[in-house]
């Protein structure tokens, strides 16, 4: 946020909230990309052939246990709660969905 506010030429005095810079600027949050760039990232993976490694990585369970407490959350189980979240794809049609080119890149 300090490289933007000095872009838009303003100070910490001025009490210019985040969103306002953003939006003068035409940037959108670091968050919003990130998510994006993941999504993206998985409408590749879903299109990949079977025997690839970046889609076996992606797809293994681990087989030993796990230590006590809360389980760590995997990269699947992030990217399908985010897909329920912002698109409405059930976990279920997940890759089915973003095997799709067309309607996957709609969003």
């Amino acid at each position: 946020m300090s490289f933007l506010r000095r872009v838009a030429g303003l100070s910490l005095r001025g009490r210019v909230r985040r969103s306002d810079i953003r939006e003068g600027l035409g940037v959108e949050p670091l968050l919003l990309h990130i998510e994006r760039s993941q999504l993206g990232r998985l409408g590749h993976l879903a299109r990949m052939p079977s025997g690839r490694l970046p889609l076996g990585v992606f797809r293994t369970c681990p087989t030993r246990r796990r230590p006590r407490g809360r389980p760590r959350t995997r990269g699947r189980d992030y990217i399908s709660r985010l897909a329920w979240e912002r698109l409405g794809v059930p976990p279920e049609e997940l890759m089915e969905v973003a095997g799709e080119r067309a309607v996957w890149a709609s969003p």
